[in-house]
């Protein structure tokens, strides 16, 4: 059956482990040997690939029989030119749907689970099987979207970059990062490990994990918080972020009086760095992705004019 849509629909696909492990040792023996070595069952690694790579061929077939398709390999998504009409299809984690939305301005995007088995996937409502209903529905706009809210650090540079989940500010390695923090009209010199910027997606989170740790270790010193049933998750689409400094040090020039808070339109996050090297900003875990963030560079954080929009 011809394709019956101009629309075109963008395939992003990723390695899997096996295959990232062929890339490091070159062939799948040396990769066998490495994961037998540590005591792990190799058959799983083959079985994954097999499993995916048989996924991708199922459903490549099934849109091609709608649209125009185009695969898009994980690895080219930051330098990959969407068009505007583009139905973007995500094959993989979690992690690869929030990684496609940051480089969308506005094109719909289905999250497909390629082995519901083994994975779990919040952003990953449809099955192969289900594609080809959806597919249809989504070409002629008849998809419900969330729309998913995400944030930016825009630099004295020029450059620029945006998370889904959250930004990381800090230092590259296990160092204090310093810098001048300002927010909400206030301003301080700070040391810390770092600072995150959630979105309401990642709120469940990195920035779940800090607010729990603060809360544990209030508890365990007998400084029982007032409230223990703090919930710091808040909507996708929330027109706020949050930030929370990590491990803040006093001492007599650096502060820790502005440690949590949230960022708007009204009031977005200053922070000058002090750093004579090794300051990075990071989105969504991504470490190798990274912006310099370096003594004398200026970065304001502020919720990201676009949205993310994902097919439910």
């Amino acid at each position: 059956m011809p394709a019956t849509d101009e629309r075109k629909v963008i395939l992003v696909v990723r390695p899997t482990r096996l295959d990232e492990l062929i890339a490091r040792y070159n062939t799948v023996q040396q990769a066998q040997f490495y994961v037998e070595h540590l005591g792990a069952d190799f058959s799983d690694y083959l079985a994954e690939k097999k499993r995916y790579e048989t996924v991708i061929i199922e459903v490549e077939a099934s849109l091609r029989a709608v649209a125009r398709v185009q695969r898009l390999d994980r690895r080219y998504l930051a330098s990959f030119v969407f068009g505007p009409d583009d139905v973007v299809v995500v094959l993989g984690q979690d992690g690869l749907v929030a990684n496609t939305l940051k480089y969308l301005d506005g094109q719909p995007v289905l999250g497909v689970n390629p082995d519901p088995k083994r994975w779990d996937g919040l952003l990953l409502p449809f099955d192969p099987k289900s594609l080809p209903r959806v597919i249809g529905e989504a070409l002629k706009n008849k998809r419900p979207i969330k729309h998913v809210s995400m944030a930016k650090a825009t630099l004295n540079t020029g450059a620029v970059i945006h998370a889904v989940n959250d930004l990381f500010i800090g230092p590259k390695s296990h160092v204090s990062a310093r810098y001048i923090l300002q927010a909400e009209e206030r301003e301080e010199r700070q040391s810390s490990s770092g600072i995150i910027v959630s979105t309401g997606m990642g709120s469940t989170g990195w920035l779940k994990s800090l607010y729990s740790g603060w809360l544990g270790a209030a508890s365990a010193l007998g400084l029982e918080p007032a409230d223990r049933t703090i919930d710091m998750s808040f909507a996708w689409d929330a027109d706020y972020l949050r930030y929370f400094v990590r491990e803040p040090f006093p001492s007599r020039t650096t502060g820790t009086t502005i440690v949590a808070g949230l960022v708007s339109e009204d009031q977005p996050l200053t922070i000058v760095s002090e750093m004579p090297e090794h300051g990075v900003i990071f989105s969504d875990g991504i470490e190798a992705d990274f912006l310099e963030f370096n003594a004398g560079t200026r970065a304001e954080v502020t919720l990201a004019e676009r949205q993310g929009m994902l097919v439910v």
